[in-house]
């Protein structure tokens, strides 16, 4: 669902349909609190951005929670699941933290930078993939393993990675 937004003055950043998303997560909280849902409303403003957010999406962000734009900042700066600069059509998040690497995560890292042509911070030439080194998932039973856009793929060797990109480009 990529929902393109609105250009213009920050109060007419989002549209109709991005405020009633987040006004759903912000209800969820008490009044006063409108903090606790930045999370959630970076995460419907990332994907109807393309994937990333820009300045003005979380300053927009900030002025729409009434809460000071550093409020959104660190957030959207400190977890790796939020993007400040174009990415491709599918992020893969390969995890090489102490569990996957000892499972053999950095054969992972290299074997997808090879077969995409590319470094981590990356996109590939087609747009398709972008690709991420991250610190631990928090699914280190299945090492080693990876984030692809929303989806945990455990337990991977090269040939079932072959088979979810493959999967992806057809």
């Amino acid at each position: 669902m990529t929902e393109m937004l609105l250009t213009g003055p920050k109060e007419a950043l989002f549209t109709e349909t991005l405020r009633e998303q987040m006004d759903i997560w912000i209800a969820k909280y008490p009044a006063g609190q409108a903090r606790s849902a930045v999370i959630p409303c970076l995460h419907i403003l990332q994907d109807a951005n393309g994937g990333w957010l820009t300045t003005a999406i979380m300053d927009a962000l900030a002025e729409y929670l009434s809460i000071p734009a550093i409020s959104v900042y660190e957030v959207a700066t400190f977890y790796t699941m939020f993007e400040l600069e174009p990415v491709g059509k599918h992020k893969i998040s390969v995890c090489t933290n102490i569990s996957c690497m000892l499972c053999g995560s950095e054969k992972i890292m290299d074997h997808i930078q090879q077969k995409l042509n590319i470094k981590p911070g990356q996109t590939s030439d087609d747009g398709l993939f972008t690709l991420k080194e991250v610190e631990c998932l928090g699914a280190c039973v299945g090492a080693p393993m990876m984030l692809l856009d929303r989806d945990y793929h455990e337990y991977l060797n090269e040939d079932k990675v072959d088979q979810i990109l493959d999967g992806l480009r057809s």
